[in-house]
């Protein structure tokens, strides 16, 4: 379906002699008609102006150009806008905005790099928002077509044990949509947090310019988003990598996704949705392994974030008995020392860097530390219940 896209804008492209770009509602690129002269001297450089070229480059206009834009009352418009320059928004050339509509909705825009070349009169653009027409019915279809695959990745990430004819169904179901992809190689990525959209049904499954998604659904109980991506290869995660930096650029997205082990066929995908989620939770926890982790990537927080629960999740966990005092806000000295010193494998003169502090001033805050939990220090079980309760409590404030 994306090459009918492009076929449609290279239509328009060739109809006026201009460029012309089509992006989604959320300023997403979906394809763009070259010119005649785009890529000649100055002639390339006074047709590419930032906005276009970011867009081509990046994927996304940035968010000051979009309000600049919808300043002009492009998303309830029906017929073509022109939006006038703006250089300190970056806008250095005029164009004309056809909204793509479809049953009332506006779907997408089709950009005109006029420069007031065109009149809105001019009889030719009545064949261009023929064509937004067109454009819109296939993005109408593709909405309800990401939809349901949306809610069918849903039910395999969210059915309770007890309800595998439900999860076979749904599975039986997806497989049919995706063809011969479901096989696999595919991979899971999870964003975390995500906004959810609920201005029209479907948004938050439909995700042009996200390559390789192949099914998107917004995971109740999470605040994640699960995204099933097709791979290229059994060992490469790089499409998978490439959809997460794409999706972060949303202004619906957090700071941090994760992406799960590749799977084959859809019965791996729960196990990767799980591992996806705890790979993001500790990109949260621990920026070094951010904003996009892999599960295959982050040490022990493979086990602790499956084992923690979201802080405000109906299960939130609660920090071990043994660390609530060290926990406490005028302890954190005393937690971060007892951290650093465990990190360091309990090498008190590495620790002692670390933190810039003098031997004796760690001896006496891992005292602290003992008196503030009741665990012995030179205990190897105590130190891991120890470290484990202080690395969930870091993921639960993540």
């Amino acid at each position: 379906m994306r090459e009918d896209y492009q076929v449609l804008i290279d239509e328009v492209t060739a109809l006026l002699g201009t460029p012309a770009t089509l992006e989604n509602r959320d300023f997403g690129l979906i394809a763009f008609g070259a010119h005649e002269g785009e890529d000649d001297g100055e002639d390339g450089a006074l047709l590419m102006d930032p906005v276009r070229t970011r867009s081509i480059l990046r994927r996304r206009s940035t968010a000051r150009v979009r309000a600049w834009f919808e300043s002009f009352g492009i998303t309830r418009a029906v017929e073509p806008v022109r939006i006038p320059p703006d250089p300190s928004a970056g806008v250095l050339r005029g164009r004309i905005c056809v909204p793509v509509r479809h049953g009332g909705v506006v779907l997408g825009y089709i950009w005109l790099l006029d420069d007031g070349a065109l009149e809105l009169s001019d009889p030719r653009l009545a064949d261009v928002q023929a064509v937004a027409r067109r454009i819109g019915s296939l993005l109408a279809d593709e909405s309800r077509a990401g939809a349901r695959r949306g809610e069918l990745l849903c039910t395999l990430l969210t059915a309770a044990p007890g309800h595998r004819a439900a999860v076979e169904l749904a599975e039986a179901e997806l497989a049919g949509e995706l063809g011969p992809v479901a096989a696999g190689p595919l991979a899971v990525v999870a964003v975390v947090p995500w906004a959810e959209d609920g201005e029209a049904e479907g948004r938050s499954a439909a995700t042009p310019g996200i390559p390789g998604a192949v099914a998107v659904c917004a995971v109740p109980g999470t605040e994640g988003l699960a995204v099933l991506v097709r791979l290229r290869a059994p060992d490469g995660l790089d499409p998978a990598h490439t959809a997460a930096e794409r999706l972060l650029r949303s202004p619906r997205a957090g700071a941090t996704a994760g992406i799960g082990r590749p799977c084959t066929g859809l019965g791996g995908v729960p196990g990767a949705w799980r591992q996806a989620l705890a790979a993001a939770r500790a990109a949260r926890a621990e920026s070094r392994f951010g904003p996009v982790a892999r599960w295959d990537r982050i040490g022990p927080y493979r086990l602790l974030a499956l084992l923690a629960r979201p802080s405000g999740s109906p299960a939130a966990g609660a920090p071990d008995p043994s660390v609530r005092a060290l926990l406490e806000p005028g302890h954190r000295e005393m937690a971060r020392t007892a951290e650093a010193f465990l990190d360091c494998a309990g090498q008190a003169g590495r620790t002692a860097a670390l933190l810039g502090v003098h031997r004796q001033t760690l001896y006496y805050r891992l005292s602290r530390v003992e008196q503030l939990t009741g665990l012995d220090l030179d205990d190897g079980e105590d130190r891991l219940l120890l470290h484990m309760a202080l690395k969930t409590a870091r993921l639960l404030r993540g």
